[in-house]
Formats: structure tokens, sequence, C-alpha cells
């Protein structure tokens, strides 16, 4: 179980400090995640502050490592066959504030908290202006968000 809720770093019901902030606690035990048959599961990335999905990516074991001892996303780039740390090109940085994976531990869910673009075309999300679906005419409620 991929654990780095609020007790994840100290006792019971204890909340990250503001110094703990880059590290996500001890990295955790992967025996429920089901990597695929190249090691690779996918991450939904969403922003924490207000629910919106921004992208989605695949993590290795070790973009998990390395997660965990950064508290940024590190993801696999499966075109470029190597990992990166999102952000470190563009400085539109990923916080993870909690980690979780979902009942068939086949998914992974990243909230964070995002600096910038999420989108490599600069756009907020992944998501922005892409419909499959005419558009409802308006945004549900939990996608409200502050003019960036």
């Amino acid at each position: 179980m991929i654990d780095v809720g609020p007790s994840a770093a100290g006792p019971a019901g204890a909340a990250r400090s503001e110094d703990d902030r880059g590290t996500l606690g001890p990295f955790p035990d992967l025996s429920g995640i089901k990597f695929d048959s190249q090691g690779l599961v996918p991450c939904i990335v969403q922003e924490w502050s207000t629910g919106e999905v921004l992208m989605l990516a695949y993590m290795s074991e070790e973009s998990l490592r390395r997660t965990f001892e950064t508290g940024t996303t590190w993801f696999y780039s499966r075109s470029r066959a190597e990992l990166w740390n999102k952000g470190v090109t563009s400085g539109h940085f990923q916080r993870v504030r909690e980690l979780r994976y979902d009942c068939d531990g086949d998914t992974l869910l990243a909230l964070v908290e995002q600096t910038g673009a999420a989108c490599h075309t600069g756009d907020f999300t992944c998501f922005d202006g892409r419909w499959l679906s005419p558009p409802a005419g308006e945004r549900p409620p939990f996608l409200s968000r502050p003019e960036r």
C-alpha cells in the first residue's frame, strides 16, 4: 500500500510540517501495485486545490522512489525510454501532497500542487479545450479555478 497521507511521516494523525515537504516519508511496500509487462503503472495527476485532472503519465518503481525522495513528480517517458522530473525543464513542478492507488492496484493518483502549466503545450491541463463530446456549456463546480 502506498500511504503518503498525513500520518506517513509521523505518528497517527500527525500532518507533515513545512519542514517535511520535500519528502513523502519512507518508501512504501509496492506489492499491491500491478505494474504492466514493461514495469509501468499509469498515474493520474490531479490538482490538490481544485480536483482538476492535470495529466496522465506512467511511473516505474524507480520514478516512484525518486518521487518519494524529492516530493515532486517523476515519471517514465515511454517515447524517450527515460525517467523525467516534471518541471525540470519548464520550471512547472508538481509538489506531491498525496499519492494513492485504486482498488485494483493498477492505477495511481497523485494529488499535487501545480506550479504553472502542467501540459507541454502551455495549457494548464492536458485536457484543456479538447473535446470528444460537445462541452456542456458550463464548468462543473469542482473545476472552478481562479484565472491563471
